[in-house]
């Protein structure tokens, strides 16, 4: 993975597409669009992992989807969290935080990185 690629760590796929249905109902397309906004850019999200990634959700009950239509008229499948869904954000954030804060500290710690 080069460092400027965007590819997602491992196990991070799941709360990034968890947080994304935090602000409501959502297709892939529109998952995947607000992944990219709330980075600036920095994580894409490819279909061949989002779709897996939500039906590995779904079958973990940590989020629903049920079958409407696009802004464009198109018929899409959208998909919701669940109550067990925001308390596993929940817990996998605060894990995420803790850890992203650790690694900062040693990539700040000295020696300095030049």
């Amino acid at each position: 993975m080069r460092p400027d690629s965007g590819e997602l760590l491992q196990g991070t796929l799941g709360i990034l597409v968890l947080k994304a249905l935090l602000a409501g109902p959502a297709h892939g397309y529109g998952i995947a669009r607000w992944v990219e906004a709330a980075t600036d850019d920095v994580l894409r999200i490819e279909e061949g992992s989002l779709y897996p990634a939500l039906r590995r959700l779904e079958d973990r009950g940590w989020v629903r989807s049920e079958w409407g239509l696009s802004e464009n008229n198109r018929r899409a499948r959208f998909y919701t969290i669940s109550a067990t869904g925001r308390a596993h954000l929940r817990s996998e954030a605060a894990q995420w935080i803790r850890y992203a804060g650790a690694v900062t500290r040693v990539l700040r710690a000295a020696p300095a990185l030049a």
